[in-house]
């Protein structure tokens, strides 16, 4: 059996596995701590430092840094909160994202962050780079213009022999998403889908696709997001009670 550790978020106790991060061991505990790069199952990375908690007075990313006995973690803080809106309101301004045309607009996480956190009108100046978008794989588009550049795809989606299908190419501000022609060539249908729905916002698409379900039914059109972790282990807590 796995060694068990007891830590605080916010002065609530909570119980992590040895070597767990404080993310994962956060909403294992019904504590939602935003974030949109980290995904269960694959090693996180800290791209897009959404999920910064503080710990001893230091800025720490939560899906990278592992629990420790004893340790106390601040999360819902005014000065985390306005750190990950701008954050947000910055992941806005350098794309160029039209929720309201977009195929992901219900199910995307970005989308449901900004409705999360209030946001209105960004405080800093929008961009508009000019970004294209690649439709030269059989199966996907990958439209730059709502890339966040999470690397969730490169690190999640990979063919049997480890290799990733996407990578960065170019440099610092002009950082892009690729695919790899070679394999896009022979990616399935399956594989396709697990790309696209990787994706937390609308950057993966699959072609020859449309919308599976109308607007308003979508996910996070029906609940914020983060409330679905929360309710789960609530229902279990109460399961135990009985």
């Amino acid at each position: 059996m796995s060694e068990k550790i007891k830590f605080t978020i916010d002065g609530k106790e909570c119980i992590a596995k040895k070597g767990q991060y404080i993310l994962e061991a956060a909403l294992e505990n019904g504590i939602y701590i935003p974030f949109l790069c980290n995904m269960k199952g694959v090693k996180p990375a800290g791209s897009c430092r959404l999920c910064n908690v503080k710990i001893n007075g230091r800025n720490m990313t939560a899906c990278t840094t592992p629990v420790a006995a004893g340790m106390e973690v601040e999360s819902e803080i005014p000065e985390l909160q306005e750190l990950r809106l701008s954050i947000i309101e910055m992941l806005f301004v350098e794309g160029n994202h039209f929720c309201p045309s977009c195929e992901k607009s219900g199910n995307c996480e970005l989308q449901a962050l900004a409705y999360k956190f209030q946001m209105l009108v960004p405080r800093f100046p929008y961009e508009f780079p000019i970004k294209e978008v690649d439709a030269s794989s059989p199966k996907l588009y990958i439209d730059r213009n709502r890339c966040i550049k999470c690397k969730r795809c490169i690190r999640n989606i990979k063919d049997e022999n480890g290799k990733s299908y996407f990578a960065f190419y170019k440099r610092a501000h002009d950082v892009e998403i690729c695919l790899d022609k070679e394999l896009a060539a022979t990616m399935s249908d399956e594989l396709a889908q697990k790309a696209m729905d990787t994706c937390p916002v609308g950057a993966i698409l699959r072609k020859e696709k449309g919308f599976d379900q109308p607007i308003g039914t979508r996910k996070f059109d029906k609940q914020a997001i983060g409330t679905d972790i929360i309710s789960v282990v609530e229902n279990i807590n109460m399961e135990v009670k009985e």
